[in-house]
């Protein structure tokens, strides 16, 4: 039997191209998911965690006071540690490029554990002496030799430093909107004050050291030291909780990234067993003939598991090194744009190994199950055909219960782990209604395939056979439009989910950084509408408004009283604030983060009025109040505020530019223009490199369910040869048999496509509810010219996968044709 086997995958081969095909494209979407996890992680690494990238152990202060010399001495001479750095940091203001800048200093770290790029010059090696990165001097015009006068904190604290290297551009959205110095210690003892401490421990361990007993005995050391609840992490640690901190205290990254995989390898199997399942279940008469030539029930299931394991293998082979070409091209080309330059291609050994052993496994099953089906009856009843499972006999009602139980029960489950933001919950939920849904396609697929086929009439006989054909072999519609369902449902639950949650991250940082900029003018300036009219006219810019010093909150209970409150007409908000869910109303004034809520008093030029405070979830504003609640008086000698919105184009270096104009047209220092627009340029550079590699995924996903559509229709084609060919002895002629073939693809295909559709919809808006739905407001986002397209290459799939198999058929002579076995 195995050389039966082994004669089929030679004589036979072109019939396992299709299966090949998908069981080759299902492990490169397992393999490209694990890829995507291991790259994000990466890329995240390059960004966010790019300061301690280098790292093993990072170590921060909970409270955030700084570290101690004596915590750093008794840290960095644990006997674990093989080099150390104690990071000084401060901020200063600095002289160039035609005003005062703003930026941040450090000391130089060892080279083992820096995380600066030099690019030219050399690093700090003499007194005085600093390096500047490269974006920042190439809009100040800055160059290797230069000179800058640094001012710290205080009016005495000053430092003429010499320019002496030039570093790669930070990606850290934290720390990109300044200018990155790194400095001599001698440049820190001169601007910063003494006993300032340090901010942050990074160590390398020594070979073979455990990295957990490590952080345990640091931690000790440092603890006794003198240090508050020291928190130790790995770099990669450090990367997650930083990530977690930004979406509410959850990991939503890691959870996303983790739900996907769980959906890449159920739709990997779903697509794999049908395929394979139809192509075996071809096989049945043929394997029932091998058994009455002799061959046992054994050694009929041996010989489709070899034919199983050699294609599964080889397929997965091939499906590892594709997902490995694909995620290798996606990362290059976002590395080649300047905003997504901290893109990181990472290839863990799990996304190769999962790769072969589920492609291998899944082919093996499921290729087992319908071999045994054909040898679990008498040889010769297996030569009969069977009977299709429908509500008349037994085999469709159980179909049927346990489609219905699954049905129910899964979007039972998938509605309640959606509301109540429990994502493993829903996931099994919306597993196990799809599952219900597949198991009952028999008992509605080919109704709607009889229904849409009254568009058909008009074709006449080709048409009106290709409507009946649905229904006459339930069985075979189905299969034929259950590899186009997954597939379809499986990129229309990607499409929607990413629309969703695209929508969903931009509500959460429009919500956290509702101003991309702001500036105060100068408190001289004569008429502000001037200096406005100049903002709007820059290119970039697509809203500026003035914001009226109207109050100060002199509530006590904020403790902050004399807190400059702005006002601005709801008008004006509306152009430049992207929160979308803030509308200015009367009598509320609007809070940043961490004020108290309930009343609130603000002392005017008229007098004092109390109004309710709204606290927002942003502490990137200053409060501030609809106009008409206060009286249009403003406070005198008190600078008004210009808000700014910029276009949604706009990159990084070109924020900086605006930022100088601005200054320049306010007559301020350009270090007092501040706001989230770089942090949002960048975040959005983030996602965008997240949605890169998933759009290639769903490429990927439009592939496997082309493949199993023109898969199970080439497969329904050949089993009808004899019926073909007594339409064609009966009068059909062969371009009405070509037609008729046709017309029966498209409707499947249609069908198929819009049933997926919906489903995709649904699924994508609970699965993105469940994901996200603790940290931002999920409101669906359907991608209706996506899923278009979708629907017209599913249709175009369906009407060239019948060609092939259409013009064999029409060449076969009715009498050849009615003579096949």
């Amino acid at each position: 039997m195995l050389r039966v086997a082994l004669s089929q995958l030679t004589t036979h081969a072109r019939r396992f191209i299709a299966i090949g095909l998908a069981v080759m494209l299902s492990v490169m979407f397992l393999s490209a998911t694990l890829m995507v996890g291991a790259s994000t992680n990466a890329s995240l690494g390059a960004s966010i965690g790019e300061a301690y990238r280098n790292a093993d152990v990072v170590a921060t202060s909970r409270s955030g006071e700084p570290f101690t010399q004596a915590v750093v001495d008794a840290a960095s001479s644990s006997p674990s540690v093989e080099d150390s750095y104690a990071e000084r940091s401060t901020y200063v203001t600095f002289q160039a490029g035609g005003g005062e800048q703003y930026g941040r200093l450090r000391n130089a770290a060892p080279a083992s554990l820096d995380g600066a790029v030099l690019t030219t010059g050399s690093m700090p090696s003499k007194a005085f002496e600093a390096l500047i990165d490269l974006k920042t001097a190439g809009h100040l015009g800055l160059t290797v030799g230069s000179t800058l006068e640094l001012r710290g904190q205080g009016p005495v604290k000053t430092a003429k430093v010499t320019i002496s290297g030039l570093t790669k551009a930070t990606n850290d959205p934290f720390s990109s909107s300044a200018a990155q110095l790194v400095g001599a210690e001698s440049v820190l003892n001169a601007v910063q004050d003494a006993g300032a401490g340090f901010s942050g421990l990074q160590f390398t361990l020594k070979a073979g050291e455990d990295v957990n007993a490590a952080k345990e005995f640091i931690a000790h050391r440092m603890e006794s030291a003198g240090a508050v609840e020291p928190i130790l992490e790995t770099a990669q640690e450090k990367v997650t909780s930083t990530v977690a901190m930004l979406s509410a205290g959850q990991d939503q990254l890691t959870v996303v990234l983790l739900a996907f995989a769980g959906v890449a390898i159920l739709v990997s199997t779903l697509v794999v067993a049908n395929t394979f399942s139809v192509l075996v279940a071809q096989r049945t008469r043929e394997l029932a003939l091998l058994r009455c030539l002799g061959a046992g029930r054994a050694q009929i299931r041996g010989s489709v598991m070899v034919e199983a394991l050699v294609v599964g293998f080889i397929s997965s082979v091939v499906g590892v090194l594709a997902a490995t070409g694909l995620m290798t091209g996606l990362i290059a080309w976002a590395k080649s744009q300047p905003e997504q330059a901290f893109a990181t291609l990472a290839v863990p050994s799990s996304a190769i190994v999962a790769g072969l052993v589920a492609g291998t496994l899944l082919t093996v099953v499921a290729a087992l199950v319908p071999a045994k089906a054909a040898t679990a009856v008498a040889p010769l009843a297996a030569l009969r055909p069977t009977d299709d499972a429908s509500v008349s006999n037994r085999r469709g009602k159980v179909r049927l219960v346990m489609g219905l139980v699954a049905l129910v029960g899964g979007a039972a489950l998938l509605v309640y782990g959606s509301m109540s933001v429990s994502l493993m919950v829903a996931l099994l939920g919306g597993a196990a209604s799809f599952v219900g849904i597949l198991l009952c396609s028999t008992l509605f697929i080919p109704p709607v395939v009889a229904m849409a086929g009254r568009l058909a009439a008009p074709a006449g006989v080709p048409g009106k056979l290709a409507a009946v054909n649905a229904t006459r072999n339930p069985a075979r519609t189905s299969a034929t439009a259950a590899a186009l369902l997954i597939g379809v449902t499986l990129v229309s639950l990607m499409m929607t989910g990413a629309a969703t949650s695209r929508h969903a991250f931009n509500d959460t940082l429009a919500e956290n950084y509702p101003v991309d900029l702001s500036a105060q003018t100068a408190v001289d300036t004569a008429d502000p509408s001037q200096a406005i009219s100049r903002i709007k006219a820059l290119d970039g810019v697509s809203s500026a408004v003035l914001l009226q010093p109207v109050g100060t909150l002199s509530d006590e209970a904020t403790h902050n009283g004399g807190r400059t409150i702005y006002g601005l007409s709801a008008a004006d908000a509306a152009s430049v604030v992207r929160d979308s869910h803030l509308k200015l109303s009367a009598g509320t004034v609007y809070l940043p983060e961490d004020s108290p809520e309930g009343p609130a008093t603000l002392t005017t030029p008229a007098g004092t009025v109390t109004l309710e405070a709204q606290v927002l979830r942003t502490r990137h504003v200053p409060g501030f109040v609809e106009i008409s609640s206060v009286t249009s008086a403003v406070l005198p000698d008190t600078p008004g505020m210009v808000w700014v919105k910029l276009d949604d184009s706009v990159s990084g270096e070109q924020v900086q530019a605006i930022q100088k104009e601005i200054a320049g047209a306010l007559g301020v220092h350009e270090r007092t223009v501040s706001g989230a627009a770089i942090e949002r340029v960048t975040f959005n550079s983030i996602i965008d490199v997240l949605l890169l590699v998933v759009t290639g995924l769903l490429g990927i996903a439009v592939v496997i369910a082309l493949i199993g559509v023109a898969n199970t229709l080439s497969l329904s084609v050949l089993e009808r040869t004899r019926e073909n060919s007594l339409l064609r002895a009966l009068g059909l002629t062969r371009g009405q048999l070509r037609g008729m073939l046709a017309i029966e693809a498209v409707l499947v295909a249609g069908v198929a496509a819009i049933l997926g559709a919906g489903l995709g919809i649904v699924y994508g808006w609970l699965g993105a509810q469940a994901t996200l739905g603790g940290v931002a407001t999920v409101v669906p986002a359907v991608p209706w010219l996506q899923l278009a397209a979708v629907f017209g290459v599913a249709v175009v799939a369906g009407l060239l996968a019948s060609v092939v198999p259409a013009r064999r058929a029409a060449r076969l002579s009715p009498v050849e044709g009615l003579a096949t076995a």
